[in-house]
Protein backbone atom coordinates (compact mmCIF):
# COMPACT_ATOMS: atom_id res chain seq x y z
CA UNK A 1 0.00 0.00 0.00
CA UNK A 2 0.95 3.47 -0.75
CA UNK A 3 2.47 6.19 1.69
CA UNK A 4 1.98 9.46 1.80
CA UNK A 5 3.21 12.08 3.82
CA UNK A 6 0.67 14.71 4.95
CA UNK A 7 2.48 17.81 3.01
CA UNK A 8 2.45 15.86 -0.43
CA UNK A 9 -1.08 14.48 0.33
CA UNK A 10 -2.31 18.54 0.49
CA UNK A 11 -0.46 19.28 -2.82
CA UNK A 12 -1.48 16.26 -4.64
CA UNK A 13 -5.09 15.81 -3.04
CA UNK A 14 -7.19 15.59 -6.38
CA UNK A 15 -4.37 12.87 -8.39
CA UNK A 16 -4.54 10.90 -4.83
CA UNK A 17 -8.25 10.95 -4.56
CA UNK A 18 -8.50 9.80 -8.29
CA UNK A 19 -6.37 7.06 -7.54
CA UNK A 20 -8.07 6.07 -4.72
CA UNK A 21 -11.30 5.85 -6.19
CA UNK A 22 -10.04 3.27 -8.87
CA UNK A 23 -9.10 0.96 -5.94
CA UNK A 24 -5.92 2.43 -5.05
CA UNK A 25 -5.82 2.73 -1.61
CA UNK A 26 -3.12 4.70 0.18
CA UNK A 27 -1.86 6.01 3.71
CA UNK A 28 -1.07 9.54 5.02
CA UNK A 29 1.57 9.61 7.51
CA UNK A 30 2.41 12.55 9.68
CA UNK A 31 6.25 13.18 11.28
CA UNK A 32 6.62 9.15 9.88
CA UNK A 33 3.24 7.60 11.63
CA UNK A 34 0.55 6.80 9.87
CA UNK A 35 -2.67 9.30 10.84
CA UNK A 36 -5.20 8.19 7.92
CA UNK A 37 -5.76 5.56 5.49
CA UNK A 38 -8.09 6.97 2.49
CA UNK A 39 -9.82 4.03 0.04
CA UNK A 40 -12.51 4.44 -2.18
CA UNK A 41 -16.06 4.51 -0.94
CA UNK A 42 -18.40 1.75 -2.41
CA UNK A 43 -21.62 2.06 -2.15
CA UNK A 44 -24.57 -0.78 -0.94
CA UNK A 45 -25.05 -3.21 -3.25
CA UNK A 46 -28.62 -4.40 -3.98
CA UNK A 47 -28.07 -7.04 -1.50
CA UNK A 48 -27.65 -4.56 1.35
CA UNK A 49 -29.85 -2.37 0.58
CA UNK A 50 -32.76 -2.45 3.20
CA UNK A 51 -36.62 -2.86 0.82
CA UNK A 52 -39.05 -1.26 3.24
CA UNK A 53 -42.02 -4.16 2.83
CA UNK A 54 -40.23 -7.12 2.28
CA UNK A 55 -41.99 -9.14 4.45
CA UNK A 56 -45.38 -7.90 3.55
CA UNK A 57 -47.88 -10.60 3.96
CA UNK A 58 -45.40 -12.73 5.98
CA UNK A 59 -46.00 -11.74 9.60
CA UNK A 60 -49.27 -10.05 10.93
CA UNK A 61 -50.73 -8.01 13.74
CA UNK A 62 -53.48 -9.31 15.96
CA UNK A 63 -56.29 -7.17 15.70
CA UNK A 64 -56.37 -6.75 19.65
CA UNK A 65 -52.79 -4.93 19.31
CA UNK A 66 -53.42 -1.52 20.12
CA UNK A 67 -54.98 -2.97 23.54
CA UNK A 68 -52.31 -4.65 24.46
CA UNK A 69 -51.08 -3.33 28.00
CA UNK A 70 -54.58 -1.85 28.26
CA UNK A 71 -55.19 -2.57 32.12
CA UNK A 72 -51.59 -1.30 32.99
CA UNK A 73 -51.98 2.12 31.36
CA UNK A 74 -55.82 2.20 32.70
CA UNK A 75 -53.65 1.52 36.55
CA UNK A 76 -50.89 4.30 35.69
CA UNK A 77 -53.31 7.06 34.00
CA UNK A 78 -56.50 6.72 35.98
CA UNK A 79 -59.44 8.13 33.92
CA UNK A 80 -59.08 11.41 34.27
CA UNK A 81 -55.84 11.60 33.13
CA UNK A 82 -55.92 9.30 29.92
CA UNK A 83 -58.92 8.24 27.99
CA UNK A 84 -59.10 5.25 25.93
CA UNK A 85 -62.93 6.10 24.79
CA UNK A 86 -62.12 6.33 20.89
CA UNK A 87 -65.94 7.31 20.81
CA UNK A 88 -65.95 10.23 23.33
CA UNK A 89 -63.08 12.15 21.45
CA UNK A 90 -62.97 10.47 17.85
CA UNK A 91 -59.54 10.02 17.60
CA UNK A 92 -57.82 6.71 18.10
CA UNK A 93 -57.23 5.28 21.43
CA UNK A 94 -58.76 8.58 23.22
CA UNK A 95 -55.57 10.65 23.58
CA UNK A 96 -56.65 14.15 22.39
CA UNK A 97 -55.44 15.44 26.19
CA UNK A 98 -51.58 14.85 25.67
CA UNK A 99 -51.75 14.80 21.59
CA UNK A 100 -54.45 17.33 20.61
CA UNK A 101 -52.68 18.14 17.50
CA UNK A 102 -51.11 15.08 15.80
CA UNK A 103 -54.72 13.17 15.57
Amino acid sequence: MKTVNIHEAKTQLSRLVEEASKGESFVITKAGKPIVKVTAFSAPTRARVRRPGFMAEQISVPDYFDQTGRKEIERIFPENELRFSAASTGRPWGVSRFLPSIF
